[in-house]
Formats: C-alpha cells, structure tokens, sequence
C-alpha cells in the first residue's frame, strides 16, 4: 500500500488529466484539499470496478460503504480514500447520502452494462455524477435546493462528455454508454465500437450526445449567477472544461476511437474567463 503522500500525488496527477480544473490553484489551500478528497473518493470507487486485478467488486464496494458507515459514525475509517473525507465531512458537514450514491453508481456498474434509452443514461448520471456537484456544493456552504437541481444539469452533462470520449476504451471493459434506441436510430452494431476509426453512423450518435450534454451545460449556466467568490470560480471551470470538451469533438468530428479527444488548454481558459465576467441571469452562451 502506498503512503498517504504517494495517494495525495496520485490524486493530483489524474486530476489534472480531467476535462476542466477539480480542484484549481486559484482556489485556497483548504477548498482545493476538500476538492481532491472527494475527488480521491469518487476516483478511488470508479478504480474498484474499472481496473484489473482488483478481486471480487462487489465485495470491495460493500467495504467501502462500510468504512462510510464507520466514517459517519464517529469511527476511523480503514481505507486512506475514505480516511481522507474525514476532515472534509466535519468542517463542511456534507451529508453522507452522495457519497453512497457513487458507491451505487459502481456497484451498478458491475451488473448493467447497457442503457436502452437516454432516460435510462440519464438516471444512472443521477448516481454515478450528480452526488459530486452535490458535495461540492457542500463544501463551499451552497447546498440549496434550486441551486442542486442545477448542478445536476451541469453534472450529467459532463458526465455524458466523458462517456463520449471513453467509448472505446468502456466497450473493452463490456460497457455501452450510448443509449441503444440512438445506437439503431443511426443504424450502429456494436461491431463499430471496436473500430481503430469511429464510423461515419456512429459520429452521428457521439454528436447526438454531445449535442444532447451542450443543452444540459446552458441549462446549468444559472448556477454560476447564483454563487459568488470561489465557488463561481471553481464551477465556471467545471461548466468552461465542458464546453471545451464539446468543442474539442466537434474539432475532431466525433472521431474517439481513432483518436484520444482533450480539450484544448487555451480554449478552456478562455472559456472560463467569459464564464466569470457575465453579469445577471447567467443564462447566456459562452
């Protein structure tokens, strides 16, 4: 087992590979280190099921959910990823509902590996991403109702972002994340998921999604308006890294298996720039 200075470093570096900034050092010390908790969480759970080697899922994800339950019950939890939610929970008071929901998410995961319908995608987002926008919107104090019906939109909308980018590489782990009512709409088999190059059908769908989670962001863009100081900083990121994400597709033309699609450094700051000067309603585009 690595130390807890190892797992920090580890944390930080695949954070920097996400598509918008999870925990920015324009930030202060003390919300950049809730941030990279809770994404050490989220990231710690996802690898449980993801990566090779990793024995029995199900049986770890229910010692994780144990270690929560211990966490929340005033116990020290025995794995570092949970020990390190420890502060975060006692000073930002974040509920322990979302946290179990990304456990679902995974746990779910091992069992569904197909989604007939976009309703269906979009209740598995309820799970596997919503429950992050929820803690983070804990962690800076600013977890009022309309402003969670918000994020969600945010949440799911980079959630279906990554799935789009990730086709290739969730197909050889068994998983589609492409709603197959869309998959037949285009005239796809599961044939063209294994593909060095993405065929032309099946760019159709990758647009339809990335169209589908553009609609999802601008519909979440009043979450910006409705918060001030860092936390309008480090969710305008979220919503620029999105965009980006989009823009980087389209530039592509929605070729992601012949090709790894990041967004563009400059893009998204520049993004993220324009986020953070609007003014009212925050309702306009980027």
């Amino acid at each position: 087992m690595s130390s807890g200075g190892d797992d920090a470093r580890d944390v930080a570096l695949k954070a920097r590979r996400e598509n918008f900034p999870v925990a920015s050092r324009l930030l202060p010390r003390g919300y950049r280190r809730h941030l990279l908790a809770v994404y050490g969480f989220a990231r710690f759970v996802d690898d449980i099921g993801d990566e090779p080697g990793n024995g029995d899922p199900l049986r770890l994800l229910d010692t994780v959910e144990s270690d929560l339950h211990r966490l929340y019950t005033g116990h020290t939890p025995y794995l570092p990823a949970v020990r390190e939610l420890e502060e975060t929970v006692a000073a930002c008071s974040v509920p322990a509902a979302p946290f179990h929901r990304l456990v679902e998410a995974n746990r779910r995961d091992q069992t569904v590996t197909r989604y007939a319908t976009f309703e269906e995608l979009l209740d598995y987002c309820e799970l596997s991403a919503n429950p992050v926008g929820h803690i983070v919107l804990h962690v800076f104090g600013l977890a009022a109702p309309d402003r969670l019906d918000l994020s969600d939109r945010v949440c799911t909308a980079l959630q279906i972002i990554e799935h789009c980018q990730d086709l290739g590489e969730d197909y050889t782990r068994g998983r589609i994340y492409l709603p197959k009512e869309d998959l037949q709409r285009f005239g796809c088999t599961e044939a063209d998921l294994a593909r060095a190059s993405t065929p032309g059908r099946l760019r159709n769908v990758v647009a339809l999604q990335a169209d589908r989670a553009e609609r999802l962001l601008h519909e979440g863009d009043p979450l910006v308006a409705s918060v001030g100081g860092m936390a309008r900083l480090a969710i305008s990121g979220y919503i620029a890294g999105g965009h980006a994400t989009i823009a980087a597709l389209r530039q592509a033309g929605y070729d992601v298996l012949g090709r790894a699609v990041r967004p563009r450094g400059i893009r998204l700051a520049a993004g993220w720039l324009r986020i953070l000067a609007r003014r009212g309603s925050g309702r306009g585009r980027p």
